[in-house]
C-alpha cells in the first residue's frame, strides 16, 4: 500500500501521539508498505527520513513545543499527487488533520483517522475564553471531524466511549498502540552510572509536565511515603509547561531534596530510566492510553496508577500492579504495599513483563493494515455502485 499520514504532532516532540505514529510507521515500512508523512516543521530540526514532509509553522506563546501549520498548503500538492496514495491515515483533528481529510476527499482517498487525546481535557490552554464554553466548542469540533472520516481507530475503549457519547457514529476499532520491543542493559551498570545507591529505590513518572497530568496527587502521594520509608526517590523524565508549579508543590510539601525532574531525554535514553527505576507511578487520568505505562511494565516494573482514561487499562489490578482512585491516601498505601513485600513485588514484575509481551507493535501494525483493507474495500464498492448509479 501507499499510506499517506497526517499530524500535527511528530517527532521530534515526544508525546503518546508522535510515539505512536513513528512505531506504526516503522512495522508498516517493515512489511514492505510505502509511508510518507505530512507534518509540521520544528524548529532546527532535520529529518533523517526522506518520506517526512514539513509544513513552513510557527509556535504561539499558548502552544510552546507544539508549532501550528500555517497556510498556504497548496505547494505540498505536488509531492502530494505525485505518489497516488491508497489511503489516508489522519492523526490530529486540527490543521493537518483537517488538510487530510480535505486532500482525501478532493483526490478520492478514502481516510482512516485515530483518536489518540481526550482534548476537552485540554481547553486550559485556549486563553480568554471560558473553560466550559472551550470544552463545548472543542466536543462539537470533535463530532464534526469524526464523523467525516471513513473509519476511525481509537487506542482504548475509554477512548471508544467518549466518542460514542459524543454522538460520533462512524465505525470504529479499538487498536491499542503495541508495547514497543525493549532494550537490554546492565541494571547495576545503570544505577551506578546514574548515580543510585543500592538502598535506594526509585519510582517513576514519564510524560510530559503539565497540568493536566494530575501531577498534584503525584507530589501529595510521594510526601506520604517518603515519610514511611527513607529510601524511596522519585523521578520525573520529561519536560513542559507546568514544571516550575511542580517544582514549587515540591517544596513547599517540603520533599525537595528527594524529587528528581531530569527534564527531557532523547527516545532512545528513556529505556535507562525504566531499567534504574523500582516502580512506575501514573497520575494522569487524561490519557487515552496507557503508553508508557506499558513500556514501563516490559521492563518489569510493576505500575501503580490513577483510575480514568486509558492509562491504567493495561494494569490488572492486584496482579501486575494497582489501579487507585485519584485520592493520594490510598496511592501511597498501595505504593507502600508493593514496594515493602518482596514476594509481591516479583510476582507483580513476572506479570508485568509477562502481560506486554502478548500485544507488541507487530500485532499493533497488523490490525491497522486489517482496518486499511476494510475500508478500501468498502470505498471501491462505494464508487463502483456511484458509478452504476450515474450511468443509470
Amino acid at each position: 500500500m501507499r499510506i499517506a499520514v497526517f499530524s500535527d504532532s511528530f517527532l521530534p516532540i515526544l508525546n503518546g501521539v508522535s510515539i505512536s505514529i513513528d512505531s506504526l510507521v516503522t512495522e508498516l515500512r517493515n512489511r514492505g508498505h510505502s509511508v510518507h508523512v505530512y507534518t509540521a516543521s520544528s524548529p532546527f530540526y532535520k529529518d533523517p527520513d526522506p518520506n517526512t514532509y514539513r509544513f513552513p509553522a510557527f509556535e504561539t506563546p499558548w502552544t510552546r513545543q507544539y508549532p501550528l501549520a500555517v497556510p498556504p498548503f497548496y505547494w505540498m500538492l505536488r509531492h502530494f499527487r505525485r505518489h497516488q496514495y491508497d489511503i489516508i491515515h489522519t492523526h490530529t483533528p486540527f490543521t493537518l488533520g483537517f488538510v487530510g481529510l480535505r486532500w482525501g476527499d478532493s483526490h478520492d482517498i478514502p481516510v482512516v483517522s485515530t483518536y489518540h487525546t481526550l482534548y476537552d481535557r485540554y481547553a486550559h490552554y485556549i486563553p480568554f475564553f471560558p473553560r466550559r464554553y472551550v470544552r463545548f466548542k472543542i466536543a462539537k469540533h470533535t463530532n464534526f471531524y469524526y464523523n467525516k472520516v471513513a473509519h476511525v481507530i481509537t487506542p482504548s475503549h475509554a477512548a471508544y466511549r467518549w466518542l460514542r457519547r459524543h454522538s460520533v457514529t462512524t465505525p470504529m476499532t479499538v487498536i491499542p498502540t503495541g508495547a514497543p520491543p525493549r532494550g537490554f542493559f546492565n541494571r547495576s551498570e545503570i544505577r551506578q552510572q546514574m548515580g543510585v545507591t543500592p538502598e535506594q529505590r526509585i519510582l517513576l513518572y514519564v510524560g510530559r509536565i503539565a497540568k493536566e497530568k494530575n501531577l498534584a496527587t503525584l507530589f501529595q502521594m510521594a510526601a506520604q511515603v517518603f515519610s514511611q520509608d527513607p529510601h524511596l526517590r522519585l523521578w520525573l523524565v520529561g519536560d513542559g509547561p507546568y514544571r516550575v508549579q511542580c517544582a514549587q508543590i515540591a517544596r513547599d510539601l517540603g520533599i525537595g531534596d528527594r524529587v528528581t525532574f531530569v527534564g527531557f531525554v532523547p527516545r532512545d535514553q528513556v529505556d535507562k530510566f525504566y531499567t534504574a527505576a523500582d516502580l512506575f507511578v501514573f497520575s494522569s487520568i487524561t490519557e487515552t492510553q496507557g503508553l508508557v505505562v506499558q513500556e514501563a511494565m516490559s521492563y518489569g516494573l510493576p505500575a501503580i496508577a490513577v483510575a480514568g482514561g486509558g492509562a491504567s487499562a493495561g494494569i490488572k489490578s492486584g496482579e501486575n500492579g494497582f489501579i487507585v482512585k485519584n485520592d493520594p491516601k490510598e496511592f501511597a498505601e498501595r505504593v507502600l504495599e508493593t514496594i515493602g513485600n518482596t514476594d509481591l513485588y516479583e510476582r507483580f514484575s513476572i506479570e508485568a513483563s509477562n502481560s506486554v509481551r502478548v500485544y507488541g507493535t507487530q500485532d499493533m501494525a497488523q490490525a491497522v493494515l486489517r482496518v486499511y483493507e476494510q475500508v478500501i474495500k468498502e470505498h471501491r464498492l462505494k464508487t463502483a455502485d456511484d458509478s452504476v448509479l450515474a450511468n443509470v
